[in-house]
This record gives C-alpha cells, structure tokens and sequence, in this order.
C-alpha cells in the first residue's frame, strides 16, 4: 500500500462541512482535487490530515479554525460612509463587494453590518473563526522523482 507523505503529489476527493452540517465546499466528481504535500497549497490541517493516508483510504478529520483560515483580525473590520459607495451596488448583509486598491489589486470584502449612513465591510476570510469537517477519500499518490 502506497502512504502520501511530504512533497507526494496526491489527488483527493473531499467535502467540507461546517459544524452545523451546511457543505460549503466539495470536489467536483470528474476533477478531484490534486497538490503537493506539504507546499502550502492548501490548508495546513487539510495537508496535515492527508499526510499519512493510504492510497485508497477514506476518512473524517475536523480541522480547528487556527489550522484553517484563521481567528478573524479586527483590524480588517472597516466602517465607511455609504455615500461612498455607487448607489447601483446594491448592499446586503452577507454580501460581497469587490474592492479596487490605488495598485489595481482586486480583494473581496464581506458587508457585516448596515446603517442609513455607513457601511461595516470586513475583510477576513469568510471561514475564519470556523472549525472546518472534511470527508477525504485519497485517490492517488504520485512519490516524487528521485
């Protein structure tokens, strides 16, 4: 039996759930999710639970939010006046709204809360603070050329 360790290429299938059960993310059937162990190119509990799987195994792992996206960062949090935002965007809470910077970066950014006069939009992940469950069935493991 073949185990993936660090810098194994691996593909997986995978659907992430929140504790109260809502799926907010789920590999598509024909493209499961492919990438190297151990180089930051997903979560780090993700890459950790992956980490001495078989090929061929399945499992459920609950990921704590620190090795997810993170506690959220107050300082992302931004109040702002709604007059500075074009009255055609239409502002709800839970929404999202993409943010031009003076470098022509793009970001998104969550409205957390609304007023007649101003608008809280936060910049946090939006699965920060959020312990994350997966199922993982580990299709494949490629062991790097020596």
């Amino acid at each position: 039996m073949i185990r993936a360790a660090k810098e194994d290429t691996v593909k997986v299938h995978y659907t992430g759930r929140l504790d109260d059960g809502t799926i907010f993310d789920q590999s598509p059937e024909d493209r499961p999710l492919l990438f190297i162990i151990g180089r930051q190119e997903v979560i780090a509990g993700f890459d950790d639970a992956v980490e001495g799987m078989y090929q061929g195994e399945s499992k459920t792992v609950t990921i704590p939010c620190e090795q997810a996206y993170g506690k959220s960062n107050p300082e992302l949090l931004e109040q702002i006046e709604r007059s500075l935002i074009n009255d055609a965007v239409e502002l709800r809470i839970g929404g999202q709204l993409e943010v031009t910077r003076h470098d022509g970066s793009v970001f998104h950014v969550m409205v957390k809360a609304l007023s007649d006069e101003r608008v809280t939009l936060d910049a946090n992940h939006p699965l920060a603070d959020k312990d994350l469950t997966f199922d993982i069935k580990l299709l494949e493991v490629k062991k790097p050329n020596p």
